[in-house]
């Protein structure tokens, strides 16, 4: 048993170790990127947007839409570099509650459904950047040494 320990917990565990740089960047790049462009998207079609979002039933389509487009664009751009991730991640987390709830909601027939929504993901990814933080590689981490030179990087998980 403790061969088994070694091999697949220790080892598996150090080498880990090794890239726990990547997790964190290999998030924020993807939905970065796919918030960026979502928004850049919305915000190029806002007419459309707005009446999108008033089949949803959202409230204040002409103020909300542009909100949110704006907030995806920017909150994507940030991610992308890294940048007040945790402070980003917040809004782009209710953003995604709103999608599922206005216009998901009615498809939820069961936990695997919902479970199934790719918004559900994005709240998932967000909460975790959110929680751990940014990551090594990032805008972030360098601020965060420039200002608090004497704090751990492990301490504001960046």
């Amino acid at each position: 048993m403790n061969a088994f320990a070694t091999v697949f917990y220790d080892w598996s565990r150090k080498i880990a170790g090794y890239f726990g740089w990547a997790g964190p960047l290999a998030v924020r790049i993807v939905v970065g990127w796919v918030f960026l462009w979502s928004g850049w998207t919305k915000l190029h079609f806002l007419p459309r947007m707005i009446e999108n979002f008033r089949g949803w039933g959202i409230p204040s389509p002409e103020i909300l839409t542009p909100f949110v487009s704006g907030m995806e664009f920017v909150g994507g751009l940030l991610l992308l570099v890294g940048l007040l991730t945790r402070f980003i991640a917040v809004p782009m987390m209710v953003i995604m509650v709103v999608a599922i709830i206005s216009a998901k909601w009615a498809a939820v027939d069961s936990l695997e459904t919902l479970l199934g929504f790719e918004e559900v993901s994005y709240f998932v990814m967000f909460a975790w950047l959110g929680i751990s933080g940014p990551g090594p590689v990032s805008l972030d981490h360098l601020v965060l040494r420039a200002v608090r030179p004497n704090v751990s990087p492990v301490e504001y998980g960046a």
